[in-house]
């Protein structure tokens, strides 16, 4: 199927989801996870009204910029694990950051930011999981980190994100969507800014809109299995 039939058919199957939860369909975002596809995949999305796009790699968003940094509405946000000394490069290249867990990492991108002149939304990334291989804040350690951020002008802090362990069942998906979201909703008396959800991917969006996520990351429901920049 071609890359607009499977958005067309991703959006009606998000819309009918909202109906049986009561939630509205212009609540949940569908981000194209275009990492480890080429850049005529995105531009095949963007013509068929695809605006909101992930990549994982500050690298490689860098190799497909030339080809996409014009497009029309194009909101691109990195999505994978943001190293300390690539922020200058990211705050260039990114309209937003969806992985922040660290304060270096924060106090860099501001500083990028404002040089800039740009203000930057991120998302606070929390690992759930005990997978060595994911990232993130542990979720005893949000608190304090939330109210460390206040003093960074040039960020946004607008909600959490998490990667729930994979697995073929997407049900094992849920309790990590549910802890994320009590997070969420423990923080917004203090944080009244963090409202966003990411959590959801191919195999498991379904569960994720379920449970409140704002925003659901799709990359082979859309594109097919990973080609090659």
């Amino acid at each position: 199927m071609s890359i607009a039939s499977n958005l067309e058919r991703l959006h009606n199957e998000i819309a009918d989801i909202c109906a049986r939860t009561n939630r509205r369909a212009e609540d949940v975002a569908l981000m194209a996870v275009s990492k480890m596809h080429p850049a005529e995949a995105l531009l095949e999305a963007h013509a068929a009204g695809q605006r909101l796009f992930g990549e994982n790699r500050v690298q490689e968003a860098q190799a497909k910029s030339a080809q996409i940094a014009q497009l029309d509405g194009l909101d691109l946000h990195l999505i994978g694990p943001l190293q300390s000394n690539k922020t200058s490069k990211a705050a260039e290249l990114f309209h937003a950051i969806d992985t922040i867990d660290t304060l270096k990492t924060a106090e860099r991108l501001n500083t990028a930011a404002q040089a800039l002149g740009k203000t930057l939304p991120i998302l606070i990334e929390v690992k759930l999981s005990h997978e060595e291989t994911k990232h993130g804040l542990a979720p005893e350690e949000l608190a304090a980190f939330l109210d460390s951020l206040r003093p960074f002008s040039a960020l946004q802090p607008r909600g959490l994100m998490t990667v729930p362990p994979w697995s073929e069942d997407p049900e094992t998906a849920r309790p990590y969507f549910q802890h994320l979201r009590r997070l969420r909703d423990e923080s917004l008396a203090q944080h009244a800014e963090l409202t966003q959800l990411s959590m959801g991917m191919s195999n498991d969006f379904r569960v994720a809109i379920e449970e409140g996520s704002n925003t659901v990351r799709i990359g082979t429901a859309i594109f097919g299995k990973r080609g090659y920049v």
